[in-house]
């Protein structure tokens, strides 16, 4: 049986299970019995990513049946579930009724314009996809910040933009010539005025789209908007219109998803595929584990593949044995979560990879790998961590899919960043979820320069979204993140609002700690954590850096000071109309783009505080 169907029948023979007769005509459909029968084992237990009940009730029911049709629900809301039930759950949970046209209205229209309206749109200030460049620095110019370090202190709230019903804000926004990108848990990718916040366009993906959206201009001379989704599809839309060009499924498996920020070079697109897998394997009936990560090239325009390089170059087959005694499927793993890096100096580009899932472990997880821009094929890998297998049965008391020697769950997980020291020699630095920022040589195939420990680690701990590096130091941010109890899955998981945070500045050239600043504090707050987890960003004299708690801070990078912060946790009134609330910030970092600065928050994932509102400031006058 080919890997991928074996996959695919483990889930359809799961979901059999919870299946149940369709009303009959006429009938009413029961949402507490539909809820009963397929949710409640997940959403009352606290499982991670799992939203709970009250979560749930502050969400409207249109952006649940998204989740359930086109999200991260549609394993279990298109297998097991039918129209009528989606609708019917979707109003149990939230207490609310969908109104007939939910799907139709798009509100805040903007005037018509012309987009681009610049003949260069990218010679002007932006910022477009995830690291400004594709070196992934994350470091914004003065050129294109126009925000001077002592103006930060005056940043005031300009709009908000709710992401109507939604409980996260993740997707980084990318913003060019005026028009900000940004897309959403509903698998809605919105064009909105920089400015104003008024909407231009919105696009509907089939999943939820969880990465920055990237605009580049093909040969032909349109404007594409380039976005991925987390069932593992790749789309160009036209930027101007919000015009589906090309749709293209990356990976086939069916826990494929695209989470990292792709790359344009030439008119060919550099897409990185990871998966969530490793969650799947907490189910002790689903057979674990046959999915590889890849990057992928593609023709821009057109969207046909060049050419698809796996991390693990052996397709999973081998029969090996968990703690328990069942039988798995290895190698595995090895996804690519973050945005790929390019250097086309070299005709290279950079990946950062996941742990295995199970054993046997390979020489390419948890690590960054370098593959050649032309060909795809593997030159070197630098490995973080050796041996790094586990899924989350590893963390159940049933650990049916859990392999021995197991964890502990170590990701490379930040995207590689490029850098050129004062003397002309290159670095390439990996943040890992061990809490170690690498420094190693691209030009000597990945020898270490210098390793440097600013966190102690764990599952979502260590770094996790990103850094970002001027000439001088990288700035990173401390996740660290931990649940009472230790408990990472199960009953009542709840954030350790004591555990996680802070942010150093360390020597480029050697790794030494220039400065670092304590986390804050979430004293007084439920669903709390001072951990740092979402991406940094800077600009020149000044590192901004988000946490769970749901404040954003701007350090001065010459002494870590804190320039500025906000607290995001309150609502808002937004331009859309849409019930708006900020809450934890994790993921995607802050936007500085001509003197604006736009922020994210809300992430109910982990026991976070849920919200959906994309945050706009610019300095008073």
């Amino acid at each position: 049986m080919h890997e991928n169907t074996r996959y695919l029948a483990a889930v359809l023979a799961v979901v059999a299970m919870n299946t149940h007769a369709v009303p009959a005509a006429g009938e009413k459909t029961d949402g507490k019995a539909v809820y009963e029968t397929h949710c409640a084992g997940c959403h009352e237990k606290g499982v991670a990513r799992a939203a709970t009940p009250e979560t749930m009730r502050n969400m409207t029911p249109d952006s649940v049946v998204r989740a359930l049709e086109t999200g991260v629900m549609r394993v279990v809301g298109t297998f097991s579930l039918n129209g009528p039930e989606r609708a019917a759950v979707a109003e149990y949970v939230t207490g609310k009724s969908l109104p007939a046209d939910w799907s139709a209205q798009v509100a805040n229209q903007c005037p018509a314009a012309k987009w681009p309206a610049s003949a260069e749109p990218l010679a002007g200030p932006h910022w477009n996809g995830w690291g400004v460049d594709a070196r992934n620095t994350r470091f914004q110019p003065e050129a294109m910040a126009k925000l001077p370090k002592e103006k930060v202190k005056d940043l005031e709230l300009q709009w908000v933009f709710a992401f109507p019903g939604e409980t996260l804000a993740e997707a980084h926004a990318s913003v060019v010539d005026g028009r900000l990108f940004v897309g959403s848990r509903s698998g809605q990718v919105y064009a909105l005025d920089a400015r104003t916040g008024c909407t231009h366009w919105v696009f509907q993906a089939e999943a939820a789209v969880k990465g920055p959206v990237l605009v580049g201009q093909v040969a032909d001379g349109r404007w594409l908007a380039f976005l991925g989704d987390v069932g593992g599809r790749a789309y160009a839309v036209d930027a101007a219109t919000g015009k589906e060009v090309w749709q293209l499924v990356a990976d086939e498996h069916p826990s494929a998803r695209l989470t990292g920020g792709f790359q344009l070079h030439e008119d060919k697109l550099y897409l990185p595929v990871s998966s969530l897998e490793e969650g799947l394997a907490a189910d002790p009936a689903y057979q674990c584990c046959t999915f590889r990560g890849a990057v992928l090239r593609v023709d821009a325009a057109t969207g046909k593949l060049d050419w698809k390089q796996y991390t693990v170059a052996e397709p999973p087959h081998k029969e090996t044995s968990s703690v328990t005694g069942k039988t798995h499927y290895g190698p595995n793993g090895a996804a690519i979560w973050a945005a790929l890096t390019l250097d086309p100096e070299k005709n290279r580009l950079y990946a950062s990879t996941g742990d295995n899932y199970t054993q046997p472990a390979t020489a390419t997880s948890d690590a960054i790998l370098a593959l050649s821009m032309d060909k795809g094929e593997v030159l070197w890998a630098y490995q973080g961590l050796p041996g790094d297998a586990w899924n989350a049965s590893c963390t159940l008391a049933d650990k049916a899919n859990c392999p021995h020697n197991d964890g502990p769950d170590h990701d490379m997980g930040s995207s590689p960043i490029l850098v050129e020291l004062a003397g002309g020699k290159r670095l390439l630095l990996g943040g890992q979820k061990t809490g170690v920022m690498h420094a190693i040589d691209p030009d000597n195939e990945g020898a270490v320069v210098w390793k440097t420990r600013v966190g102690e680690g764990g599952i979502i701990g260590g770094i996790e979204w990103g850094s970002a590096a001027d000439d001088k130091a990288v700035y990173v941010a401390v996740s660290d993140a931990k649940w009472e109890g230790g408990r990472f899955f199960g009953d009542k998981v709840t954030l350790d609002a004591t555990a996680g945070g802070g942010i150093y500045a360390l020597d480029l050239a050697t790794g030494k700690p220039l400065w670092n600043a304590p986390p804050v504090s979430c004293a007084g707050r439920e669903r709390c954590s001072p951990a740092q987890s979402a991406a940094v960003t800077a600009i020149p004299g000044v590192a901004f850096s988000g946490a769970m708690s749901g404040v954003m801070r701007a350090f001065d990078t010459a002494s870590g000071e804190v320039l500025w912060q906000f607290d995001s946790v309150r609502e808002f009134e937004s331009v859309n109309g849409a019930a708006a609330r900020g809450g934890a910030i994790d993921q995607a970092g802050v936007v500085v783009v001509d003197g604006w600065v736009y922020v994210n928050s809300g992430y109910a994932n982990w026991g976070g505080l849920p919200g959906n509102v994309l945050l706009a400031f610019k300095p008073r006058d």
